[in-house]
């Protein structure tokens, strides 16, 4: 049995939930999809510019989590934008 998934603090909103390549109708694409936990990861890291040691604590993990959450994150968008895929938020 799994261990249960430990509830995060996020506090971001965002303002879009799909991101789509121009021009190609959203259900010609296949979808890439960003977990809220994913899409903060990537705010404290990237936009913020937190080490990963205070975004963790940010996000009440552990670093080691934070660091899984965040590779997870950039290799969905990455996967998304080099492959031309929609990228859904999930909520």
């Amino acid at each position: 049995m799994t261990r249960p998934k430990k509830s995060r603090c996020i506090a971001c909103k965002p303002n879009s939930f799909f991101f789509k390549p121009q021009g190609i109708p959203l259900t010609d694409l296949e979808e890439s999809v960003l977990l809220m936990d994913e899409l903060e990861a990537l705010r404290l890291a990237d936009v913020e510019g937190l080490y990963h040691e205070e975004a963790a604590l940010q996000m009440k993990v552990s670093r080691a989590t934070f660091g899984r959450v965040l590779s997870e994150a950039r290799h969905k968008v990455a996967e998304a934008i080099l492959r031309g895929r929609a990228l859904r938020i999930d909520t």
